[in-house]
């Protein structure tokens, strides 16, 4: 197994008080499933009556646990979570669907819960079968040490390349009752989620029914992790989880059945912090990264084709080298908008890398600093900025990292 990346530099410097919410517990062990010394599975108990929502992967070639889990949050209840690192269980045929089965009945009997509730998700190499009797024995033990502040552990132990796990909480009010969010997530490679991104879990106590968790999830999904890529390469196994255990009822938050009732106002805005913070952690650990990158497009004939543009240029390796070289190259920007497929005006175009604007009316601006330039793309966070002249009001923001040499060394290496 190749060595673990060194701490991205761009890793949160601490990591925020978790709460614990009523009505979840967590756990870790270590199943050995490919790592040596590590933990590599996490149990997430949740109490009875549960809701649950999710969006998946739209991959043609999910792995084994989304296609289990899309067919079980139809019920829109969740007992327990496992996820397992190491092994992604994809592309392991039926084989693959039999292994989920094992685990997701090895989790039921340990449990009690129905084999209906419990959702799955495995991440790590693909093609490779995962032997779920690995778990046998394993789920009786995490039983016994759940507890409600074991997040960040859980989020630990799901880390494949992730050099850091990845958490985030905010608070809400629902008529004046405060309710919890806590979230985790991991990725750092193979990472342009659509529709969910690489493995993440959110929690809250919030009494919220599973149908208007799923259509507020997946609208904030759009504006997190549907706008952010590493390598724009999607996973088969991207899953995006909200489980809401209901337990502010019990101090007076009311029960809601619908995501157009006015009172989830706060809920909504917290909901969407806490995804783009995971988001965000996510490209800030994207594999051999040095560099956090804001791409803003405006002047787009859509918000789609803002969106389209925005990304055809964070994907673009030719601008991710570029700003690993820290060199303000804005041709390589130009040819990605270029490339993209939506109307641009190359005749009216402009790009700003921070507040300098490098390029204007389809020409370098005639004020360009190339000092002051090069000063500003030495810094962590690169902000740049595209008015593709096309007239329009479409706007779109994308996050992205760059491209080292970092991540062809771990990415070159992966299975060995």
């Amino acid at each position: 197994m190749a060595q673990a990346a060194a701490l991205s530099p761009l890793a949160p410097k601490s990591y925020p008080d978790l709460p614990p919410i009523d009505g979840v517990r967590f756990a870790t062990a270590a199943a050995g499933i490919k790592y040596k010394g590590r933990t590599d599975v996490m149990l997430a108990l949740l109490d009875k009556g549960t809701q649950a929502a999710g969006v998946f992967t739209r991959s043609k070639c999910p792995s084994a646990p989304v296609d289990w889990c899309r067919q079980k949050i139809k019920g829109g209840k969740a007992r327990a979570l496992v996820v397992n690192s190491g092994n992604a269980n994809a592309f392991t045929g039926r084989k693959g669907l039999d292994q989920a089965k094992f685990t997701a009945s090895l989790a039921s009997k340990a449990t009690g819960a129905p084999i209906g509730e419990i959702f799955l998700a495995s991440t790590g190499v693909i093609g490779e079968p995962l032997d779920a009797s690995k778990f046998d024995g394993v789920f009786e033990t995490l039983i016994a040490n759940a507890r409600p502040d074991g997040l960040l552990e859980a989020a630990r132990a799901i880390m494949t390349t992730d050099t850091y796990p990845k958490v985030a909480t905010a608070t809400a009010e629902i008529s004046g009752v405060e309710v919890t969010i806590n979230g985790m997530a991991k990725g750092a490679g193979m990472i342009e989620p659509d529709l969910g991104t690489m493995l993440s879990y959110v929690f809250t106590d919030a009494p919220i029914a599973a149908a208007a968790l799923q259509a507020m999830l997946s609208r904030s999904a759009q504006g997190s992790f549907n706008a952010i890529t590493v390598d724009s390469d999607t996973s088969t196994s991207d899953t995006l989880m909200l489980f809401a255990t209901g337990a502010a009822a019990k101090r007076g938050a009311p029960k809601i059945a619908t995501a157009g009732d006015r009172r989830l106002a706060s809920f909504k805005r917290a909901l969407d912090l806490v995804l783009l913070n995971l988001a965000h952690q996510v490209v800030r650990d994207g594999e051999g990264c040095r560099k956090f990158v804001e791409i803003r497009v405006e002047g787009a004939a859509s918000a789609t084709a803002a969106k389209a543009i925005a990304k055809s240029i964070a994907n673009s390796p030719l601008v991710k080298t570029a700003i690993a070289g820290e060199d303000a190259n804005w041709g390589r920007i130009v040819a990605a908008v270029g490339k993209a497929g939506e109307k641009a005006d190359r005749d009216r175009l402009a790009i700003w890398f921070g507040d300098i604007r490098v390029a204007h009316k389809g020409l370098r601006d005639m004020t360009y600093d190339e000092k002051k330039t090069s000063a500003y793309m030495k810094g962590e966070k690169i902000d740049i900025r595209v008015d593709c002249g096309a007239g329009g009001k479409g706007v779109a923001t994308v996050w992205t990292c760059d491209l080292t040499k970092e991540y062809v060394a771990i990415n070159g290496d992966y299975r060995s």
